[in-house]
């Protein structure tokens, strides 16, 4: 995988965790409300808000984990250098030099093999850029399920 590459994933992980910190409500008890009353709300408003939006922050992380982590295509580069060097060969051949045809088949071969993994490389990126904004979105709305059960029940919520 192309360092680059590799770097973005890492930034899209470490955004989505960002993300995930960023999104979750701070919860204050207005009404005196106990440690441990404020620990029971919290636990069944996250019941609830599971139950109610089908979103489970943990299934979530897990998901974003994966992803992130999926291998990218390899040897692209070594199968166009030999689909080339054949192709070339061939060529060379009905032209008289066979050698010579499978060195630049072998070269343009590498050249198409090496566009080929990029652009896929690419679009792997691209799909989990996509994915990560899927789930930031879910952690979103299951979030602000918990926030409004817990100012239901009394609390202040940021």
């Amino acid at each position: 995988m192309l360092p680059i590459v590799r770097g973005l994933m890492g930034v899209l992980v470490l955004t989505l965790a960002c993300a995930a910190a960023a999104q979750q409500p701070i919860i204050y008890p207005a009404k005196g409300q106990s440690v441990s009353r404020q620990q029971t709300d919290t636990a069944e408003c996250q019941l609830w808000a599971k139950q109610t939006t089908g979103v489970d922050p943990v299934v979530l992380a897990q998901q974003g984990a994966t992803q992130s982590g999926a291998p990218q295509p390899q040897g692209q580069r070594l199968k166009g250098a030999a689909g080339g060097a054949a192709l070339g060969a061939a060529v060379g051949a009905v032209a008289g030099d066979a050698g010579k045809g499978a060195a630049i088949g072998a070269i343009t071969g590498t050249a198409a093999g090496g566009l080929r993994a990029r652009r896929a490389q690419e679009n792997a990126a691209a799909q989990t850029q996509a994915n990560q904004q899927q789930i930031s979105q879910a952690l979103t709305t299951y979030n602000r399920a918990v926030a409004a059960c817990m100012t239901g029940r009394g609390y202040t919520v940021q």
